[in-house]
């Protein structure tokens, strides 16, 4: 499914909505105050409704006689929707249901991405090639930002599925991209992360040689060395969250 727009009062209502229902201000089974939300948010009613149109789409509320409009249980959310995904990432603070989404995303691409890239090995183009190289090349800049970072990677396992020449796995970057981006804006913004760059150049070395066992032992390191990374950064984050609350006065 094509990403939200993110465009307007119309657009603007859906994040808000979203956020609250995902963040637990609204939770599960609650039936949401139309008149209440529409004076709140100063939106009309028909933008209101509109907006939580959306969100029935993603299977988040719904509507019934005599109950009124209400969230659905999680269960029956759409979470592989690239829009719920990053909606649950951009609330700030990575939270325990956050870090359980990043768990059971590094297990979808450790399913995934690995044998994506025999694929790619076997199918890729010269085009493929060079948006491989420059999105490799934008990770190597040393003057590089936290989010230009982000982006690069993003850019390189964006390529890696399109060299893959399989529409399905393609669409997979709707998934695999939020989760992706949030990982990447924690430990490229952590001064604890490893180089990046030899891991994927060695799975640009495979693809380009046409190697599709290597390639996957090759994304296989680069996935495991990303968990390291995060387990690393959340590690220190902790203890350097608990030394500045020891240091607090009691």
């Amino acid at each position: 499914m094509t990403p939200y727009a993110r465009r307007g009062v119309h657009g603007q209502t859906v994040e808000v909505l979203a956020r609250r229902i995902l963040g637990g201000e609204i939770p599960e089974g609650s039936t949401l105050d139309l008149v209440a939300l529409q004076s709140e948010l100063d939106v009309s009613l028909t933008a209101l409704r509109e907006s939580l149109k959306v969100l029935a789409a993603k299977g988040m509320v719904d509507a019934r006689q005599r109950r009124g409009t209400f969230v659905r249980a999680r269960a029956e959310w759409n979470l592989l929707d690239a829009d719920v995904l990053r909606w649950q990432f951009e609330g700030g603070r990575t939270t325990d249901a956050d870090a359980l989404l990043l768990r059971n995303l590094a297990e979808v691409r450790a399913i995934i991405e690995p044998a994506a890239v025999r694929l790619a090995a076997e199918r890729r183009t010269d085009d493929d090639l060079a948006a491989l190289d420059g999105a490799l090349a934008a990770m190597e800049q040393d003057d590089a930002d936290a989010a230009h970072a982000v982006d690069a990677d993003l850019a390189f396992h964006r390529a890696l599925l399109a060299a893959t020449h399989n529409e399905l796995l393609e669409r997979m970057e709707m998934v695999i991209e939020s989760g992706l981006a949030h990982r990447d804006r924690i430990v490229h913004s952590s001064p604890h992360g490893e180089d990046p760059v030899p891991a994927h150049r060695a799975v640009l070395d495979a693809v380009r040689d046409r190697d599709p066992r290597a390639a996957e032992a090759a994304m296989r390191a680069l996935l495991d060395q990303a968990g390291r990374d995060l387990d690393r950064v959340g590690t220190t984050d902790e203890e350097t969250h608990d030394e500045t609350e020891g240091s607090r006065p009691q």
